[in-house]
């Protein structure tokens, strides 16, 4: 049920969905209501906003403070017992239908995993991804599993778990499949803006793990120009879908504090 809801109300309380119907709701009321003036004011109100929102920094200075919560992983010699990768990045679909493992924005995953396949060759490999759609379908770890070979990783090394929908499912349903033991060391290798909400989520399924973030959407700064304002209204998108997520599990008891971040 919570999977369910959440789809549905992200998809009516997404920013960039949310200026355009209510400039929708602004037009039908300039246009068949005596309020003409307010309706269209509002449309244009909520237009401008979507033009401000998309070639603003305003998604930037949204996501930079999820992207720094935790610190880049740096390697202290200490052995490596597993590492899981998190779905999320892989369009099972398309890679069905086109041959060959597709990613989306969220590729970095992808490519963490065989670089660290290699630097780390005795450790455990986990792809952990389901499918995110409400029509069920292939997972994403299936789709990862057939073409695993094509990242240069042995098969053999691999092991998937693909019933989980969520991010709390990530982490349950990793748990229970890999009963981590006290003094293993695993790598968690998801997007900088996730990496709280995610982090949060195995600690508090009894699964701690060291935080391994790629696919950072921001720079040095909290300035950021965006060539179209669909580009800048996509990872606006992204950043508020993330903070709206951190307060649901909060409140849902998923997770431990509102952002989750490094050990105390």
């Amino acid at each position: 049920m919570f999977f369910t809801a959440s789809k549905i109300v992200w998809f009516l309380a997404a920013p960039s969905h949310l200026l355009i119907l209510a400039a929708a709701a602004g037009c039908l009321v300039g246009g068949f209501t005596p309020w003409r003036g307010a309706g269209f004011g509002v449309a244009l109100l909520c237009l401008a906003g979507l033009a401000l929102a998309g070639l603003s920094p305003l998604a930037a200075w949204v996501t930079r403070p999820l992207e720094d919560r935790l610190p880049p992983f740096e390697d202290d010699g200490r052995p490596v017992t597993g590492i899981l990768v998190l779905g999320g990045s892989v369009e099972a679909r398309s890679s069905a239908s086109r041959g060959q493992i597709v990613t989306n924005d969220a590729g970095e995953r992808m490519i963490a995993l065989g670089d660290l396949a290699r630097r780390y060759p005795e450790a455990k490999l986990v792809f952990v991804g389901g499918s995110g759609s409400l029509k069920g379908g292939e997972s994403e770890a299936g789709a990862v599993r057939r073409y695993i070979g094509t990242l240069g990783v042995a098969p053999g090394r691999m092991l998937y778990e693909e019933q989980s929908r969520n991010t709390r499912e990530n982490a349950t349903l990793s748990a229970a499949m890999l009963s981590p033991k006290p003094g293993e060391r695993w790598l968690l290798v998801t997007s900088a803006w996730h990496m709280p909400r995610s982090i949060g989520c195995f600690r508090q399924a009894g699964f701690p793990v060291t935080a391994y973030p790629v696919d950072y959407r921001t720079g040095r700064g909290y300035y950021a120009q965006y060539a179209t304002i669909s580009e800048g209204l996509f990872e606006l998108d992204i950043a508020a879908r993330e903070w709206v997520g951190l307060l649901a599990y909060r409140l849902a008891g998923y997770t431990d504090a509102l952002v989750p971040g490094p050990e105390p």
